[in-house]
C-alpha cells in the first residue's frame, strides 16, 4: 500500500464481478416484488412485460404511474443495496450507471427494439440519479464516521 492512501485499490476482476450481480440480482429482485405489488393494486396480471417492457412505463393509467412508482421506490432501496455491497462513495455512480447500462441492455434485446419512450428514459435517468445520490450518501455516512481510540487508557493515566 502507497504511504498517504487510505484503502488498498489494487484491481480485483473477481471482487468487482461479484458486487455487480450482486447489486443487479438485488436490485432486480425487489423491483420484481415491487412491480408484482403495482399489478395487484391496480387489477392487472404480473408479466415480465411489466418489468422489462419499455412501453409499460407511462402515465395514462393506474398501471403505468404504479409502475413508475415501483421504479422510482426501487432505486431507494438500490441506494441501500449499493451501501450494503459496495461501501464505496466513490463507487456508487459506477456501480449506478452498470445497473441502468445493462438495464438498457436487456430491455433492448427482450424487446427487439432500441428504448424510443420519453418516459422510459425519465424514469431510468431520474432512478439512476437517485440510486446514485442515496447510495453516496449512505457510504458517506459509513466513511466518515469517527474511529474508536481506546480513550479509556489515556483518561485512566491522567486520573493517576
Amino acid at each position: 500500500m502507497k504511504a498517504g492512501t487510505f484503502r488498498n485499490t489494487q484491481w480485483d476482476p473477481v471482487l468487482i464481478i461479484s458486487q455487480i450481480v450482486s447489486v443487479q440480482f438485488c436490485v432486480y429482485f425487489t423491483l420484481g416484488l415491487l412491480i408484482l405489488t403495482a399489478s395487484l393494486l391496480a387489477g392487472e396480471t404480473y408479466r415480465l412485460d411489466n418489468v422489462f417492457e419499455y412501453h409499460e412505463i407511462h402515465i395514462s393509467d393506474l398501471k403505468g404511474r404504479l409502475i413508475i412508482c415501483a421504479f422510482v421506490t426501487n432505486s431507494f432501496l438500490a441506494s441501500l443495496f449499493l451501501w450494503c455491497i459496495i461501501r464505496r462513495a466513490k463507487l456508487c455512480l459506477d456501480f449506478s450507471c452498470t445497473f441502468h447500462f445493462f438495464h438498457l441492455l436487456i430491455c433492448w434485446h427482450y424487446n427487439s427494439s432500441f428504448p424510443s419512450n420519453i418516459s422510459w428514459w425519465l424514469v431510468n435517468a431520474i432512478t439512476t440519479a437517485i440510486m446514485c445520490i442515496g447510495g453516496e450518501f449512505l457510504c458517506l455516512k459509513s466513511e466518515l464516521k469517527e474511529i474508536p481510540v481506546g480513550y479509556s487508557a489515556l483518561n485512566q493515566k491522567s486520573d493517576v
